[in-house]
């Protein structure tokens, strides 16, 4: 992992992460304390068994408590903690939740990051500002893979959030000269994920109770799976190159193994990389998702000299180990405590 790294760039460097507590977050922010980064987090709720609780690093890094959606919370915030480097991935992820509450994913997502970049523009010492967005952001375009030429043209409430996320960041690089650039990525799985509604943890857990992992669409749409160390890997090498070629502002980065598979297939690889027997249920209940997605990560290759760290078998071999002690540790017996008998 540290050869792509440069210490050099990260030590002492002040850095303010949103999105600490989700699944990409924890992973970025135990990588920036290897790094000796002086880290900020902006933790909105609290999530116990988070993977920035769980890899135990509370204790080395500065915790804001606040809302995204809350601009004087971050300008006091890069103000007084004289931020350098912002990594923005704070956002509501799940499709499921923004086709049922739209409002609230598109005052996260969208109104979110218009807050934290007017709030960067306001701060001078932001040197550089890497924001997640998503393959999603294309929407379902007809010509694939996708590259950062294609249009973003989301439809449904998530996929659209994600659309005009991208579209802003590209607006202030433009307009303000904000020194931003954007990561597009596909389908994130890894260690720390407890959203056991997500195809890779909820097939973990399944075969790890004996019971049959559940597929809720047909099994036959198309993703592209990204492991969530190479995407805290990615987010800081695309901070290191801004760092030193200010021209990267405004531009776009498609991030991914560009390997496709159906969510079919990805199931029959955990299910075998577990030696596990079960075959999947198969609900075919999914709706307004998109069918086939795949990205073309050529510009990033190219441009930013970078490559994945892992394939997908080992992506997956490494998230099997780490849920695999999760449920170890879970399963454990609590010690307790007998009261000492009191003197007669």
């Amino acid at each position: 992992m540290d050869e792509i790294m440069n210490r050099d760039f990260w030590r002492d460097r002040r850095v303010f992460v949103t999105g600490a507590s989700g699944l990409v977050g924890g992973w970025l922010v135990k990588r920036l304390i290897e790094a000796e980064a002086d880290v900020v987090c902006l933790v909105r709720d609290w999530v116990p068994r988070s993977e920035l609780n769980h890899s135990g690093l509370l204790d080395q890094i500065s915790i804001v408590r606040g809302d995204l959606c809350d601009q004087d919370c971050l300008e006091r915030t890069l103000g007084e903690f004289e931020i350098e480097t912002v990594i923005h991935l704070a956002a509501q992820a799940i499709v499921g939740i923004a086709n049922r509450n739209p409002c609230s994913t598109f005052e996260t997502n969208i109104g979110g990051t218009w807050k934290l970049l007017e709030a960067c523009r306001r701060s001078p010492k932001v040197k550089q500002i890497v924001a997640a967005s998503s393959d999603k952001a294309y929407g379902d375009a007809p010509i694939l893979p996708y590259t950062e030429e294609t249009p973003l043209a989301g439809r449904h409430p998530y996929d659209v959030s994600k659309s005009c996320s991208d579209l802003l960041c590209q607006t202030y690089a433009t307009t303000y000269g904000s020194p931003v650039a954007i990561t597009r990525c596909g389908n994130f799985y890894g260690g720390g994920d407890l959203n056991w509604n997500r195809i890779v943890p909820g097939t973990i857990r399944s075969v790890m109770r004996g019971q049959r992992p559940v597929i809720r669409s047909d099994g036959s749409f198309i993703r592209d799976y990204f492991y969530v160390e190479d995407g805290a890997a990615a987010y800081m090498h695309l901070a290191e190159q801004l760092a030193v070629r200010p021209e990267l502002a405004g531009e776009a980065f498609n991030l991914s193994n560009e390997t496709q598979v159906t969510v079919l297939q990805l199931v029959e690889k955990v299910l075998n990389e577990m030696n596990s027997p079960m075959t999947p249920d198969v609900l075919g209940e999914a709706s307004h998702e998109i069918k086939h997605q795949s990205l073309d990560a050529a510009k990033a290759r190219t441009m930013l000299g970078w490559e994945p760290l892992f394939t997908l078998a080992e992506g997956l071999s490494r998230t099997i180990a780490w849920y695999k002690n999760y449920f170890q540790q879970l399963a454990e017996p609590r010690l307790s405590v007998v009261p000492a008998a009191k003197a007669a």
